[in-house]
């Protein structure tokens, strides 16, 4: 039986937590890096493997599947994703789909915007530096949203949905591990999360590491 075959880019938040997560439960897959700086997702072939030519995606077989949450639950149900991650339990699993679809407008999508417009368009050639005025619009709009992790998911827990690392925790905390690129720290104004990031990588080393080993690169 061939293996899954993973295409990524670990400078992709989503690629990194799934990437991290099929590291922590010992997925033998077909390595496929993808290179987002190359342009490679934008070729003809790479159409051929996702129609949205975006990463993470998986080609199993015959079966095309992109989305980063939704290829975690199919491997899951194939049994290719460690049961504490991605929980068996009904109540529990749900918990950890309730932050993962929560996360889509309320943290990835801020997080992701500041990184692009502060971070790599600038980096890139591809847009000014924000305008002072700008940059304090999308750092506001960042950090309402790190409020409600800081005061709600966080609250009374130490990990998003309780007390042991999930998959939620991965992918929350690879979208605020970015902002590090645009010499953005989250300690300065969340000692919850700053707490909570230690705790995740404690438990998910060396993994959570060689992951954001090109994003401490650049955050340097």
């Amino acid at each position: 039986m061939s293996k899954v075959k993973y295409f990524y880019d670990l400078m992709s938040q989503p690629s990194r937590a799934l990437w991290i997560a099929l590291q922590m439960s010992k997925t033998s897959y077909e390595d496929c890096p993808v290179a987002l700086r190359k342009l490679e997702n934008r070729s003809e072939k790479f159409k051929k493997i996702n129609r949205f030519q975006k990463v993470p995606c998986i080609v199993d077989g015959d079966f095309h599947l992109g989305e980063s949450v939704a290829i975690l639950r199919y491997l899951s149900d194939k049994g290719h994703i460690d049961g504490q991650l991605y929980p068996k339990d009904l109540q529990s699993r749900a918990q950890v789909d309730e932050f993962l679809e929560w996360q889509h407008l309320n943290l990835r999508l801020p997080c992701s915007t500041y990184f692009l417009k502060v971070g790599l368009y600038p980096m890139m050639g591809l847009a000014e530096v924000p305008t002072v005025e700008k940059l304090t619009e999308l750092q506001n709009e960042m950090e309402n949203n790190l409020k409600l992790v800081e005061n709600v998911w966080l609250k009374h827990k130490d990990f998003l949905t309780g007390n042991k690392l999930t998959a939620a925790d991965l992918f929350g905390a690879c979208e605020i591990e970015q902002t590090k690129i645009c010499k953005y720290n989250v300690s300065d104004k969340f000692p919850k999360i700053s707490d909570w990031l230690s705790k995740v990588r404690q438990e998910s080393n060396p993994f959570y590491d060689s992951g954001h080993k090109f994003v401490n690169k650049l955050a340097k």
